[in-house]
């Protein structure tokens, strides 16, 4: 028996990140509330801090001031 593998799409990654700034920087609470695992979103996190999630550029163009709000 194999293990599907979830893939998600870049507006969701974006709109899941921008959730988090939401929560107050809540990684564990806004992962719960999407039902993802919080290493998951903490990736994905991470990588927009550092410029390297593209989805973040291009569907949320106000994404990076709200993850420098979290900072």
């Amino acid at each position: 028996m194999t293990k599907k593998v979830r893939t998600y799409c870049d507006e969701f990654k974006a709109e899941a990140v921008k959730k988090i700034a939401d929560n107050n920087g809540n990684i564990s609470a806004t992962a719960k509330q999407l039902g993802i695992a919080m290493q998951t979103l903490s990736n994905w996190h991470n990588k927009a801090n550092q410029g390297k999630l593209i989805s973040t550029q291009q569907y949320e163009p106000d994404l990076m001031a709200a993850i420098q709000e979290i900072k």
